[in-house]
């Protein structure tokens, strides 16, 4: 299996590979709250309205993130539109920026692995990123995260390149300014800090600095700016200052000063929840640690560790933590996995296999519980039975993955893992997509007012027009034929029919549907009123 490893074509196996681990569900999974609605429905009120400067989520301006990945999910979407092919799921076009940035970040990986660490680790690297759970999960949301990393991994990947004394040429020169831009458009600081942290941290522990200058700041900078500036302009005038005041005050003012959106996690969170993130590759761990510290002054690990250590201690300090926050420095931590593996650093270190093997173990053990109690809970145990044989046969591999056969077991083998959870499970666990249940059950038309269930994926599928609004405004609207559907919430549908009936209107039930709001955490069941006939 290793021969894979010296293969003459590694960008055509990596982009097999990744087809392979990314497509189940890709186009299956109905859209997610919050954050990928909240997403999608603003880039397609762009092509309702034709207004590609501001963000909207309805009336509300949506002053939290910049414009890039609207912009890059625009075409995608819009030419679904066109051809009419996304009808029975039309949230995946604009998932296609993500899949498309994931797969520059595996490639842009390999390319700085190539600088780095040489071909067989270069692409055992890139492989391991592809197959792991974070990357994985982004790629199947449509939002900035997966774009980011491929905007920061080819910057890193020049970046890489002039470390290491390679030639960087005008045009890699040029890209990398340009990556740094689009990941400023993308998700503001993140691709910057990044960038910045590791020039830093690779400058003073090497002791030098002339190395930076084949990245042409005179001309690069003014590059960069050229990229970014003009939607910053635009957006300010747009908005009187107030995006401004939004994203940076608000948005980026919460998520480092408090837990923003109860999004809150202790320092170390991000560490504790590595083994599962970086899932296959986890028992490759301890040896890369070792590795790193028995060889923390030779030039290729000094850089990848400058591109992991101190971004991941401002992402440990911050308050607000997602899983995902961390995966621009994934590219590194794989390499510096795939170096340890192909050096042997497990070989021999009995303590440093079974800590490893540990490791993997509780990812499988958290894939497993994930796979069945996902199955229990919703009342569909039978959807689990795939992804719990799944995760068995993946850990099988995962836990054992010491040396570079076993690492390419495991990671070709995490296709039947996402298959099984991804492409059977979770497009069957009905109870969670409610609003595509609540759409089916519309008059094919109908306007929509919702009392008591806001979730942005609702919008999105019912219509822009979508109201969202109080139990006696809700009465009102039906009763006055400004929406033709209202739909309750089970707190809420006592007080609307009561209102209802003193408005002197009779209402007449649609089906229940009834679900699981995981943004609420609860269960929930909607009842859609129309006026009853002479009501």
């Amino acid at each position: 299996m290793t021969d894979l490893l010296e293969t003459s074509r590694p960008r055509v196996l990596l982009v097999a590979l990744c087809l392979a681990l990314w497509l189940p569900g890709f186009a299956t999974m109905p859209p997610g709250d919050r954050d990928e609605s909240r997403f999608v429905q603003a880039t397609k009120q762009m092509l309702e309205t034709g207004d590609y400067v501001r963000i909207m989520n309805g009336t509300e301006p949506r002053n939290r993130k910049p414009i890039g990945i609207h912009w890059l999910q625009v075409p995608f979407a819009g030419a679904a539109r066109a051809m009419g092919v996304a009808t029975v799921n039309p949230v995946w076009p604009y998932r296609v920026p993500s899949l498309l940035g994931a797969l520059v970040g595996v490639l842009a990986c390999h390319a700085a692995g190539v600088a780095l660490v040489g071909r067989r680790a270069a692409l055992l690297g890139a492989g391991m990123l592809a197959a792991s759970v974070v990357v994985v999960g982004e790629v199947h949301i449509a939002k900035t995260d997966a774009a980011l990393l491929g905007a920061t991994t080819v910057a890193m990947a020049v970046l890489a390149r002039a470390w290491m004394g390679l030639a960087v040429g005008r045009g890699q020169a040029a890209l990398f300014w340009a990556a740094v831009g689009a990941g400023v458009l993308l998700k503001g600081p993140i691709t910057p800090m990044v960038v910045g942290l590791a020039v830093l941290g690779a400058g003073l522990g090497g002791r030098r600095w002339a190395w930076l200058r084949v990245l042409r700041a005179g001309w690069g900078v003014p590059l960069m700016l050229a990229v970014v500036l003009p939607w910053f302009v635009a957006i300010g005038v747009a908005t009187g200052g107030k995006f401004f005041a939004d994203a940076v005050g608000g948005d980026l003012g919460r998520k480092l000063s408090s837990g923003d959106d109860a999004h809150w996690g202790p320092p170390g969170l991000h560490l504790v929840l590595l083994p599962l993130l970086l899932f296959p590759a986890t028992a490759a761990l301890p040896g890369a640690v070792r590795m790193v510290w028995r060889e923390r002054r030779v030039a290729p690990v000094l850089f990848l560790v400058a591109w992991v250590v101190p971004a991941w201690f401002v992402f440990e300090a911050a308050p607000t933590k997602l899983p995902h926050y961390t995966m621009p420095l994934y590219p590194a931590l794989c390499l510096l996995l795939a170096r340890a593996v192909e050096g042997g650093a497990l070989g021999s270190w009995v303590a440093g296999r079974r800590t490893g093997a540990a490791l993997a173990g509780v990812g499988v053990a958290l894939l497993v519980t994930v796979a069945a109690g996902a199955g229990v809970a919703f009342g569909e145990w039978w959807v689990g039975v795939p992804g719990v044989v799944a995760a068995l046969v993946v850990g099988w591999f995962a836990v054992r993955a010491w040396d570079g056969r076993r690492m390419v077991l495991a990671v070709g083998s995490a296709a039947l893992l996402y298959l099984a959870l991804l492409g059977v499970e979770a497009p069957r666990l009905g109870a969670l997509w409610i609003s595509p249940r609540v759409v089916a059950g519309l008059p094919q038309g109908a306007r929509l007012g919702s009392v008591g269930f806001s979730e942005p994926s609702l919008m999105f599928l019912a219509g822009t027009g979508t109201r969202w609004l109080l139990a006696d405004d809700g009465a009102a609207a039906l009763a006055g034929g400004e929406v033709d559907v209202l739909l309750v919430g089970d707190r809420d549908l006592v007080a609307v029919r009561a209102r209802l009936a003193a408005l002197g209107v009779t209402s007449r039930a649609l089906d229940d549907v009834r679900g699981f709001n995981a943004s609420r955490g609860r269960w929930v069941v909607l009842t859609p009123l129309i006026q009853a006939p002479g009501g």
